[in-house]
């Protein structure tokens, strides 16, 4: 009897699986989605700025291409949770706070001005909602398979995949890339707990249904400081506590660095630097803060009404199954790729935050483009030299190439062209005089080796400094090259011209 009951039991589960299986291939049919006896060409895991990317580029080669993304909507952590709600959040603030305090000497007399952040909240998700709607588009011109699911590796050509409106299906391709990205890295040692209420990441920083009196931002990197900027703007009184001795993370010249608290320290922000947080604990609807001096010393606690952490993100790698794939990670949960993208396995290859260097969504999408370029024609290119970093406050901080401090560890034999906004026609008639635009050039060929710019449309401008340095060219290249007047640019042109020889209008 106990026989006859094990064999029902094994053929309803074959049925099931049976029944599901075709229900799959249904699916699959309804999307113009290939079967597992179809492999692709090329599958990208991850539908970030470099995954979505990189299955563009994929299927504009002619391979055929699939994308599997889990969270239901394309564009990744930037898209969806970082950099463009931010930077809705960042220009509507920053509109908000001019119209209240500083439209008034520009002759324009504005009464009765309020913030409604409801609707400045929805604003931020119908730029996020239109954007991921124009990725799905993109892929349907160029006939990209989009599977919405979590993917997982069977083997090191075959993904099986959890799909969102149920049932499951296994994919097969000839070659796979990685690319899922990064998340929010939790506090060190668990001592505070992300809620993404009072204790939140940048993620609820993004969705706060009121401004809070008083806000500590546990970081002074570049989402620190813009999330801090956001709720300062709107009304905050904004703490941010950094366990360095300055501000803007990795990568951004010292010099800069401290001009650029100066400036946000005049807007209202409050550092604490050289300063270690311990714990953070929610006691009668506030959350307190205990910290003490990054070298050890008195203890201090500061209360507030929200907290974000800002400590940094980290690779995410969870359900992938890479054991069954062989993919090899190291010490930090990346997953270890050569000069070519290749992971330790033959076909599988990876990029953006999941692996080495900066997590950057533009850098993500040049490693796509040139991982797919090395599965079609043998051969792509990203020079990590010339990869640019912003901070979008204002002024906006905008970086390419070396800093002064790394020259000087080097012995490199350098000179310094600097030119102030405040000596610019277009930013004085702007009335947004503050900022610096630095350039480090090669004592002896006149090379540019980094740009460092702080001031109005920094993240736009940097864009010319990330040209000279991708391409070699001197300072005098650039201060010889015209520059519309009456523009901003003209301070990157006077700039350069003081590296070499002497600026004319300063």
């Amino acid at each position: 009897m106990l026989q006859v009951q094990k064999a029902s039991s094994r053929a309803a589960a074959r049925r099931l699986r049976q029944s599901a299986s075709t229900q799959v291939g249904r699916w699959q049919q309804q999307r113009g989605i290939a079967t597992p006896s179809e492999p692709y060409d090329a599958i990208i895991i991850g539908g970030g700025p470099g995954g979505y990317v990189a299955a563009i580029k994929a299927a504009q080669h002619g391979l055929r291409t699939a994308c599997i993304e889990k969270r239901g909507s394309l564009g990744g952590t930037c898209l969806n949770v970082g950099c463009i709600p931010s930077k809705a959040m960042l220009n509507n603030s920053h509109i908000y706070h001019q119209t209240k305090h500083d439209i008034q000497r520009r002759g324009i007399d504005v009464s009765n001005v309020s913030l409604n952040l409801p609707v400045m909240l929805k604003a931020k998700e119908d730029a996020v909602t239109g954007l991921t709607k124009g990725i799905e588009t993109l892929f349907k011109q160029n006939k990209v398979d989009y599977i919405k699911g979590a993917a997982s590796f069977v083997s090191p050509t075959k993904v099986s995949v959890k799909l969102n409106d149920g049932g499951e299906t296994e994919v097969e391709a000839k070659n796979i890339i990685i690319a899922t990205g990064s998340e929010v890295a939790p506090f060190p040692g668990g001592s505070i707990t992300i809620d993404e209420e009072q204790i939140v990441s940048s993620t609820g920083a993004l969705a706060l249904k009121e401004v809070p009196e008083k806000l500590v931002v546990i970081g002074g990197g570049i989402i620190g400081l813009e999330m801090g900027s956001v709720w300062s703007r709107l009304g905050a009184q904004v703490t941010v506590v950094e366990f360095l001795g300055g501000i803007g993370g990795a990568g951004i010249d010292e010099e800069i660095a401290k001009q650029f608290q100066r400036s946000l320290t005049k807007q209202g922000l409050k550092f604490l630097l050289n300063t270690k947080v311990i714990s953070a604990e929610k006691k009668d609807g506030k959350v307190y803060i205990k910290t003490e001096s990054a070298k050890g010393g008195k203890e201090e606690t500061l209360d507030a009404d929200v907290v974000l952490v800002a400590v940094g993100r980290r690779p995410y790698t969870d359900g992938l199954n890479l054991e069954a794939a062989g993919v090899e990670l190291d010490n930090k949960g990346r997953i270890v790729i050569d000069d070519q993208f290749n992971t330790s396995v033959k076909g599988i290859k990876c990029i953006g935050d999941v692996t080495f260097g900066p997590m950057l969504a533009h850098k993500a999408e040049e490693e796509g483009i040139a991982a797919v370029e090395y599965i079609a024609k043998g051969h792509g290119h990203v020079n990590y030299h010339a990869i640019p970093s912003v901070v979008y406050t204002h002024p906006e901080v905008a970086w390419v190439g070396k800093t002064e401090q790394e020259l000087k560890a080097a012995g490199v034999k350098y000179k310094v062209g600097k030119f102030p906004f405040a000596a610019n026609s277009r930013a004085k008639t702007n009335l947004d005089t503050e900022g610096t635009v630095k350039f480090l050039t090669e004592a002896e060929t006149d090379r540019v080796l980094g740009v460092h710019i702080i001031g109005p449309n920094a993240g736009e401008m940097i864009a010319e400094g990330v040209l000279a340095v991708e391409y070699g060219a001197s300072a005098e290249d650039i201060a010889r090259t015209t520059h519309a007047h009456p523009t901003l640019s003209e301070a990157f042109k006077e700039a350069a011209m003081a590296a070499y020889d002497k600026p004319i209008h300063f």
